[in-house]
């Protein structure tokens, strides 16, 4: 199986032109390997393989569920799964939460859709775990705000709010990084 996946799609639906596509699948890193001539290892141990097609890159990673997040950032491990709904689980908002592919259309387990209708930024599932996960969500969810004019679900942006000091595990660059996209927003 392979679906494109988070904010290709989301951008797609909004009818804007994706900046990249990123592809999901249940294929094995090795197994996207031997399928394609020209691949480079993006984050092999995460299960990422970016396939080159005429000069163009494409992340293709394997179906995974993050294992535990000690550093606020990075899982410490990943497990790959067969499962495609398990691995939109892990993602930080519902629209970028959604996966399609021509054979079974567009998969929105967790309402994405919907709030891109409505124009709403919610966390997928516990806005608690998703932004302990990875405390640069944080600032993407404000980024998010911004460059869409979406309103932010409350329970999310209570969060947002509360757990904003674990921002400190975040690295200069990558903090600096999305307040440049935030302020262009």
């Amino acid at each position: 199986e392979a679906y494109v996946v988070g904010g290709c799609v989301r951008d797609s639906i909004l009818g804007r032109c994706p900046e990249d596509w990123d592809i999901t699948t249940s294929a094995r890193p090795e197994q996207v390997k031997a399928l394609f001539r020209h691949t480079i290892d993006t984050g092999i141990q995460h299960g990422t393989v970016t396939v080159m097609l005429d000069h163009e890159g494409f992340e293709v990673t394997t179906y995974r569920i993050d294992g535990e997040y000690e550093d606020g950032r990075h899982p410490k491990e990943v497990v790959f799964t067969e499962n495609l709904r398990e691995d939109l689980r892990r993602r930080d908002f519902t629209i970028n939460a959604m996966a399609y592919n021509d054979a079974e259309g567009l998969i929105d387990p967790f309402g994405g859709q919907q709030d891109l209708q409505q124009g709403i930024l919610r966390a997928v599932g516990d806005p608690a775990t998703r932004f302990e996960e990875d405390a640069l969500r944080i600032l993407r969810l404000y980024r998010f705000a911004a460059r869409f004019g979406f309103a932010i679900d409350p329970p999310t942006g209570q969060t947002a709010r509360a757990l904003c000091a674990h921002l400190d595990c975040v690295s200069v660059e990558r903090i600096e990084e999305e307040l440049s996209k935030l302020l262009a927003a």
